[in-house]
């Protein structure tokens, strides 16, 4: 079953971690820089888009507002002479100063079938800047993992939060059941692929007929995982048994 791991206090930490790790692969390599697990991007549209996400939250996540905001451009407006990574900090800046001192409980909009609450925004910003600090440092040929504990959490968010959004990489029909396990963070989740539809399955209550029977298993560290299930890597390096048509009903990246 899906398990939310973090706090907000975790995720802040963890996005204190991560942001620095990204800001210094970015550095490293030449704006040009292709971004090879983001085709078409170089690194300076990735720092631009990660930049423009951290100020597009920052101006409404703890304005109190559940009305969707105006929509973010896609690569960022720095203002001119501002390089891509100062406007990357100044937004990475401008959100942990929210992050700070944002009630976690305070109303807030979010695009997920969730309740609209504030405390959606660090987690998100959190495995945000996780999955491309791996794409940034991938350019540079420095990719580490994510931490097991930040990956597991970031696994269940695809699960809970992008996939009953609605937000699969390929939209289809799959039927099926499908067990992830995460080897280094003790760790398992069943979901049901049912056409469009996905669903979280309690592995203590799982019944014994075939139809909640696992079709697919795939196990592998918890950083695997969840770049596997961004498309930053390919199942095929996990451990997977079964139907393995079932997995491109996960994919979000």
């Amino acid at each position: 079953m899906s398990r939310v791991h973090g706090t907000k206090d975790f995720w802040i930490g963890a996005l204190r971690v991560e942001g620095p790790a990204f800001a210094a692969a970015v550095a490293e390599a030449p704006p040009e820089t292709p971004v090879l697990s983001c085709p078409g991007w170089s690194i300076a549209d990735l720092t631009l888009h990660l930049g423009s996400f951290y100020h597009w939250v920052a101006s409404f996540a703890g304005s109190g507002a559940t009305s969707a905001p105006a929509e973010r451009l896609e690569r960022g407006e720095p203002a001119p002479g501002v390089t891509p990574l100062q406007y990357w900090q100044q937004g990475y800046d401008r959100l942990l100063a929210l992050f700070d001192g944002l009630d976690p409980e305070a109303p807030a909009w979010n695009w997920a079938p969730q309740p609209k609450k504030a405390g959606f925004w660090p987690r998100r910003a959190a495995h945000e800047t996780a999955v491309h600090r791996w794409d940034a440092q991938l350019a540079i040929a420095a990719g580490e993992p994510v931490e097991a504990k930040l990956a597991a959490d970031g696994v269940s968010e695809v699960l809970d939060t992008w996939l009953p959004a609605g937000r699969r990489r390929a939209p289809g029909q799959w039927h099926g059941v499908v067990q992830l396990a995460a080897v280094d963070a003790a760790q398992q989740w069943y979901l049901r692929l049912r056409g469009e539809g996905v669903a979280l399955l309690d592995t203590d209550t799982i019944l014994d007929h075939d139809e909640h029977r696992a079709r697919a298993h795939v196990s592998g560290t918890a950083s695997d995982l969840l770049l596997a299930l961004w498309g930053r890597v390919s199942f095929d390096t996990l451990d997977v048994t079964g139907d393995r048509g079932l997995l491109d009903g996960l994919r979000v990246g």
